[in-house]
C-alpha cells in the first residue's frame, strides 16, 4: 500500500480530503477504517437476462485476441476503428472490468486512456496498486457509437470474450466500475445504489466482485468520490482478507 507524500498526492487527484491527526506527522493519513465484509443476499435476475452466445473457449490469450480481433458478431464491427482487447499484467490477481470503449480507446486500442482512464489509475494507486500489475477489461471490445450504452445482442455476443479471459487470469478479486459492468456480471437490473458496499462473486469459481463507480461518472459528479473511496478500501480489505486466509 502507498504511504506518505506520493499516496496522499494520489488521494488528492481523487479529490478526497486527507483528514490528519493533530499530533501526527505532516504525511500521516488518518483514515476510517474498511467497512466490514457484508456478503449479498442473492440478485434477482434482471427482467430480460441477457445469456450469452455460447463460444467455444480458448486456453491461451494469443488465440484469443485474435478471435477479439477478427470478430463480425454484431453491428459494431462496421463502426469500430479496432477492438479493444485489454491490457496488463496476465497473472494479475486483480481484474478490473469496465464497461466499453470509448472514442480515445478507439483510437489507441487501449481500455482507460482518456481522463477517465488517467482517474482509474489514480484510484488504483491510491490503494498500493499500480496500472502496470493489474489486468482492464470491459464488458464490450468494440466502441458504441456516440459512446451509447451497450444493446442486449451486443453483450450477448461479446460476453463470452471476457468470460474466457477471466478464465484464463483466475483473479483473486474483481472490480466492476460503473452501473453497466456491475449489472452484466451480476445478472440484474439492480441500480448501482443497491450494488455497491456490498461483496458479491462471481461464476463457478465464485471469485468476490466488489462493485464501485465509474471515472467518467466521478468525473461528472466529484461529491462522489468519497463513496468511490470507500469501495476501493473495501475492495482492498477484502482481499487482504482472502490473502491472509490462504
Amino acid at each position: 500500500m502507498q504511504t506518505g507524500p506520493l499516496r496522499n498526492a494520489y488521494l488528492e487527484a481523487l479529490g478526497i480530503d486527507r483528514w490528519v491527526a493533530r499530533n501526527a506527522p505532516a504525511e500521516t493519513l488518518a483514515e476510517p477504517a474498511a467497512p466490514a465484509a457484508r456478503v449479498a443476499p442473492a440478485q434477482a435476475p434482471a427482467s430480460a437476462p441477457i445469456v450469452p452466445v455460447p463460444l467455444e473457449p480458448t486456453g491461451d490469450w494469443g488465440t484469443l485476441r485474435e478471435r477479439v480481433a477478427a470478430c463480425t458478431a454484431c453491428d459494431l464491427c462496421k463502426t469500430r476503428t479496432q477492438t479493444v482487447f485489454g491490457v496488463g499484467n496476465t497473472r494479475a490477481d486483480w481484474l478490473i472490468i469496465g464497461e466499453a470503449p470509448g472514442a480515445d480507446e478507439d483510437r489507441q486500442g487501449e481500455p482507460f486512456v482518456g481522463r477517465a482512464g488517467q482517474l482509474l489509475n489514480a484510484m488504483l494507486l491510491a490503494i498500493g496498486l499500480p496500472r502496470e500489475t493489474v489486468f482492464i477489461a470491459n464488458i464490450l471490445k468494440c466502441r458504441p457509437p456516440g459512446n451509447r450504452d451497450p444493446r442486449p445482442e451486443e453483450v450477448a455476443r461479446c460476453l463470452p470474450f471476457l468470460h474466457n479471459q477471466i478464465a484464463l487470469l483466475k483473479p483473486k478479486i474483481m472490480l466492476a466500475v460503473g452501473r453497466i459492468a456491475a449489472q452484466n456480471l451480476l445478472a440484474t437490473d439492480a441500480p448501482l445504489a443497491r450494488l455497491r458496499g456490498r461483496l458479491h462473486h462471481f461464476g463457478a469459481a465464485n471469485t468476490p466482485l466488489v462493485i464501485t463507480y465509474h471515472p467518467a461518472y466521478l468525473l461528472r459528479t466529484p461529491s462522489d468520490k468519497r463513496k468511490a473511496w470507500e469501495d476501493l478500501k473495501f475492495a482492498r480489505a477484502t482481499f487482504q482478507r482472502l490473502a491472509g486466509a490462504n
